[in-house]
């Protein structure tokens, strides 16, 4: 792996990774938003990089499978089929014939666990580009 793909790969990790502390925020906005549904961040891995297929690679050099590209990528939001709770509230705009509203069906705090972790991979994809800058400076002096 060149280092202009360790900081592809970091960069790829900061644009998904801000990209779910945004669908958090916006969850948590809208945590007394009457219908309002949750959304949910699809991501996915650009590799395979499980135990197995790095073991299964070892036979035909050391790591060789694990040294392509990896990284992230963000496939897109869906929505989360879980109902809202039904709340009484006859005199509300949203209210159906019976007087009844549907309340977000978002949690704070699985919201807040969901941003913690994507705070935590935006700053080990920060850490990755920092590693890969350093790297890259320390090459530069060899051939000095």
């Amino acid at each position: 792996m060149g280092l202009m793909n360790a900081f592809n790969i970091g960069l790829e990790g900061l644009s998904v990774h801000s990209k779910r502390i945004e669908i958090a925020a916006k969850n948590v906005a809208n945590l007394d938003t009457p219908n309002y549904t949750r959304k949910i961040p699809i991501i996915s891995s650009n590799q395979d990089q499980s135990f197995a297929t790095v073991l299964s690679s070892m036979g035909t050099g050391a790591l060789a499978s694990a040294t392509g590209l990896g990284g992230v990528n963000f496939d897109g939001i869906i929505e989360d089929p879980t109902p809202g709770e039904k709340v009484y509230k006859p005199g509300h705009p949203d209210a159906d014939e019976n007087g009844y509203i549907r309340t977000s069906n978002t949690n704070a705090m699985i919201e807040m666990a969901d941003a913690t972790l994507a705070q935590r991979a935006y700053e080990a994809s920060l850490g990755v580009i920092s590693i890969s800058k350093a790297m890259a400076s320390a090459s530069l002096e060899i051939g000095k």
